[in-house]
C-alpha cells in the first residue's frame, strides 16, 4: 500500500476533487474524509449544474464525487453533462451511494460506486487510485484504436 501511495503521489502531487450533492451535512462529512487523503487535496463543493459550471471556471478537478441523494434524474443529467463536456470528459466520476439496494443509474461514464457507510480515507484512496488507472486505460485504448485504425486504412488504400 505504501508503494502504491508513492506512485500516485509522484504522478500527481495534488488531487483536485469536485464534490457534488445537495445535503450540506453529507458534503461536509465527505470533505472531512477527502482532507484525510495522503495527497495534497484541493476540493470544491457544488450543489447543482449551475454551481458546477461556476466552479469549473477556475477549478479543474482530477476526480468528481457525486452524492446520489441529488435524485436519479439530476444524477443522470449531471453525469451525462459532465461526461460530454470537453473540460470534464476524461475526469473519473464516482457516485456515493446510500445503499446497494436502492436504484441508481448505470452508466459507462461512471468509473466507480462507493457506499457512504464504508467511506473512509482508505476506501476513498483506493477508489481514486482505481479511477486513475481506469482513466489511463481508457486513454491508452483510445490512442491504440486511433493508431490501428490509421494503419488499417493505409493497408486498404
Amino acid at each position: 500500500m505504501v508503494q502504491e501511495k508513492q506512485k500516485i503521489t509522484s504522478r500527481q502531487d495534488s488531487v483536485s476533487i469536485l464534490l457534488v450533492g445537495n445535503n450540506p451535512i453529507e458534503l461536509s462529512r465527505m470533505l472531512e474524509t477527502v482532507k484525510k487523503l495522503p495527497n495534497r487535496v484541493t476540493a470544491e463543493i457544488a450543489f447543482d449544474l449551475t454551481s458546477i459550471w461556476q466552479r469549473l471556471i477556475k477549478f479543474k478537478p482530477n476526480f468528481i464525487l457525486i452524492d446520489d441523494n441529488i435524485g436519479l434524474q439530476e444524477l443522470s443529467q449531471t453525469v451525462s453533462t459532465l461526461s460530454s463536456n470537453p473540460r470534464t470528459r476524461n475526469v473519473p466520476i464516482t457516485v456515493l451511494k446510500n445503499s446497494n439496494y436502492s436504484g441508481s443509474i448505470v452508466s459507462s461514464d461512471i468509473a466507480d460506486y462507493i457506499l457512504k457507510q464504508h467511506l473512509t480515507p482508505e476506501s476513498l484512496y483506493i477508489t481514486l487510485r482505481n479511477s486513475l488507472r481506469f482513466q489511463q486505460a481508457r486513454k491508452y485504448l483510445a490512442k491504440a484504436y486511433a493508431k490501428r485504425k490509421r494503419e488499417l486504412l493505409k493497408l486498404i488504400r
